[in-house]
């Protein structure tokens, strides 16, 4: 396999360039090679099709060879094939520059490795790519020079996908996503949805960490909903106190286009694998995020188990998603959304405590329970569901922050 200049890859970390000068860095024969690689694999991928193109019959290929490693992936087909599509365009617009090549890859590999795909999964993707480029040209456009820049150029982005992985073992990945749509729903609230630029693992249920550039040195933990199954965009509810800290840049200093990183999704508060388990679900404000997010993957799968949430707000202004929530709860199998409201006029809805309202509905002994928002709220429905006959071991939240 002829290797490309500049991206020689020993034990450890491959040397980047060949330092010849103060200028560039680059030695300009090696320039010139993977200028020349770059153009073949631009016109290649012209030739069959575009990007798009290309990663549909890449993808198709995929599911016939390595089924598992896509099952593997977030999102659905064209989350997937969009996804290939991107990281195709990548690696052709920045194959002369190794550096940014080498800690693309990098990356890519250790988020690959955090969805659990191994090394092994990965060994057919060149020889596919290949044929996906084969496949969508006419008769005669397809040329060793084309073949051969695909499999070398694969073969080096494969050896450093590998190395990032490896790495993932000792330094967490994090993932840079960008904001692609900003909601202010009350002046002290936001929706916020976020594109990772890397396929990102979590479960419904699950909170990740998340950093904005103002502040690089904090994490703050917020509950993920979405759909991970079915599409690449996570979604969070945000609360500012101040207009300081994370919470508040992003409220009131966040826009479209922004970018922001997110750490490994954590937290253990996702369906139970038996599915005679019936789901008691009680939100504080916006604790209902992960409950949206596990009502979604409920209507998705067609689960048939009974799952009721009980969603506790101070007013009627408080209930920012509730249209979305019933949406979801309809297209469930067995979901309803009950919103209490502590004070003034609760409208169509139950008035009170939530904790009341949970008393009141039914006898939850014999499920699972899941409870989210204020750790002084969370503590309190602790004590009462006790009261309630509900054994400690089903009851089920977060480790307060």
């Amino acid at each position: 396999m002829r290797r490309l200049p500049g991206m020689d890859l020993p034990h450890v970390m491959p040397p980047l360039v060949t330092r010849v000068n103060a200028g560039d860095g680059m030695d300009p024969a090696d320039d010139a090679l993977l200028r020349q690689t770059q153009r073949l694999l631009s016109t290649s991928l012209t030739f069959a099709g575009g990007p798009l193109d290309v990663s549909e019959r890449l993808r198709a290929a995929l599911m016939q060879a390595q089924p598992g490693l896509l099952a593997t992936l977030p999102g659905g087909a064209a989350t997937q094939v969009g996804q290939l599509a991107k990281a195709m365009t990548w690696l052709v617009h920045n194959l002369d520059r190794p550096p940014v090549l080498v800690e693309g890859c990098g990356r890519l590999g250790a988020a690959l490795a955090a969805c659990g795909i191994k090394a092994a999964q990965l060994q057919l993707v060149g020889a596919a790519l290949a044929e996906a480029m084969r496949t969508g040209m006419a008769a005669g456009q397809w040329r060793l020079d084309f073949d051969v820049a695909w499999r070398s150029t694969w073969q080096h982005a494969y050896e450093w996908i590998v190395h990032g992985g490896a790495s993932a073992a000792y330094a967490p990945p994090v993932w840079d996503a960008v904001v692609v749509e900003h909601q202010l729903r009350r002046p002290d609230l936001a929706v916020v949805r976020l594109r990772p630029f890397l396929p990102m693992p979590f479960r419904a249920g699950q909170y990740a960490r998340i950093q904005v550039r103002e502040l690089p040195a904090i994490w703050r933990p917020y509950s993920l909903a979405g759909a991970p199954a079915r599409d690449d965009v996570v979604e969070l509810h945000v609360r500012a106190k101040t207009e300081s800290g994370v919470s508040g840049t992003l409220v009131h200093r966040t826009r479209v286009g922004d970018r922001v990183r997110l750490s490994r999704a954590e937290g253990t508060m996702t369906l139970p694998a038996d599915p005679r388990r019936h789901l008691l679900m009680i939100a504080g404000d916006t604790g209902v995020v992960p409950f949206k997010a596990l009502l979604t993957q409920l209507a998705e799968t067609g689960d048939e188990r009974s799952a009721v949430l009980f969603w506790g707000v101070r007013d009627l202004s408080q209930l920012y998603d509730i249209e979305a929530l019933t949406e979801i709860a309809r297209a469930a199998r067995r979901a309803t959304v009950v919103p209490v409201v502590a004070e003034g006029d609760p409208g169509p809805y139950a008035p009170g405590l939530v904790t009341e309202a949970v008393a009141a509905y039914g006898e939850w002994s014999g499920h699972e329970v899941f409870l989210a928002g204020p750790p002084l709220m969370v503590a309190a429905t602790s004590v009462a569901l006790h009261q309630l006959g509900v054994a400690p071991e089903r009851i089920h939240h977060d480790p307060p922050e």
